[in-house]
């Protein structure tokens, strides 16, 4: 009776291993699939084909983006709407995304579904844009765009004193900067927004 109890009590052991180890297998099988999954998405959705899936941006502010300097230039270095408005960062990006996912509702409520709804939201959607970017430092304009790699000596003097100024104060782009690829909505512009950053 000894070696038959030895034998199961073996048997035993190796079953909780092998189930042990064919669960962790699963897991790590699922994990990779969600992992990838989910680059994989968070990558569709930063494509400008994703972004202006809808009528409501491909209407209003794609519209007014094409032939803007983000869009067409002499070095052929081109801005789609993911390099602006969703930052690089992970955490910020993943936040942006949960933000975004928000936006989707106003999409199927109709909040900017015509041309009118979209027009008298503007300025709203324009501050929450600015807001942000004022308290990330204009990141995603930093993204491309450095004060060490700028030519002084091909802008003008006014340009060059203002970067200056802005580089010793840290001051964001987008304070000065706006409207360069959308419409300026009317009211007041974002260097009179009071942001605390």
């Amino acid at each position: 009776m000894g070696w038959w109890q030895n034998l199961r009590q073996r048997c035993a052991t190796c079953s909780r291993v092998t189930l042990g180890a064919g669960v962790m297998l699963v897991a790590l099988a699922v994990s990779f699939v969600l992992l990838t999954a989910g680059a994989y998405g968070l990558a569709w959705t930063n494509t400008e084909e994703f972004c202006i899936g809808c009528h409501e941006m491909r209407d209003n502010v794609y519209a007014e983006f094409k032939g803007t300097i983000h869009d067409k230039n002499r070095s052929g270095v081109r801005a789609i709407c993911s390099n602006c408005h969703v930052p690089h960062e992970p955490g910020a990006l993943i936040w942006r995304k949960m933000q975004a996912s928000l936006e989707v509702w106003g999409h199927l409520m109709g909040k900017i579904d015509t041309k009118e709804k979209f027009q008298k939201r503007r300025y709203e959607m324009a501050v929450r844009e600015w807001t942000r970017m004022k308290k990330n430092g204009s990141q995603e304009c930093r993204n491309c765009h450095h004060f060490e790699a700028m030519e002084a000596d091909s802008q003008t003097e006014k340009a060059r004193a203002r970067h200056a100024k802005a580089r010793a104060e840290n001051t964001p782009c987008i304070d000065c900067h706006f409207g360069i690829a959308h419409n300026e909505p009317d009211g007041p512009g974002p260097q009179e927004l009071k942001i605390a950053r």
